[in-house]
């Protein structure tokens, strides 16, 4: 898994690690990453789940007359890479708190790569609490999103999700 990329669930999901080094633990500067392209079932999937029926999201009409190139995909959809990254690296992880700055729209069928780096990490008793930059781009160099999370980590030890694989 370190310095490689390998296949999830489906096949527009990969999964990256970065780092200097390749202890399997997690260390300030490492960086990690999945990419993602959102599909219309997601767009409708998560719209049911969060009673965001928008017409930017469903209407290309809509969202030409708003001045977008077609539909947009729901902020925090797209903002759902991060928890999703941290959990399946850290499972128990206790996700605290994540600022957002959107930056530039995602639209249905763009490749979105969700990257998160450790920015300090800070022991408490048994468990770790780490200060994360967090930023979404798409086609791999355009800044969507970004933002810091914050999440309580119950080890540094890097796992592979093998429900996610």
């Amino acid at each position: 898994m370190f310095g490689r990329s390998s296949v999830l669930a489906k096949g527009s999901l990969l999964r990256y690690f970065s780092s200097s080094s390749l202890s399997g633990v997690l260390k300030i500067g490492d960086i990690l990453r999945q990419t993602r392209t959102f599909s219309n079932d997601d767009v409708g999937q998560y719209s049911k789940l969060s009673h965001d029926v928008n017409p930017l999201h469903f209407d290309s009409e809509s969202a030409r007359a708003a001045g977008f190139e077609d539909r947009l995909v729901h902020g925090l959809l797209v903002a759902s890479l991060f928890p999703w990254i941290i959990s399946s690296h850290f499972p128990g992880a206790i996700y605290v708190s994540q600022s957002l700055h959107f930056r530039s729209p995602v639209y249905v069928g763009d490749e979105i790569v969700g990257e998160v780096k450790a920015i300090s990490i800070k022991q408490s008793k048994k468990r770790y609490i780490a200060k994360l930059s967090t930023k979404c781009f798409k086609n791999g160099e355009l800044l969507v999103l970004d933002g810091e999370a914050m999440a309580i980590l119950p080890t540094l030890a890097l796992e592979h999700d093998s429900r996610r694989s």
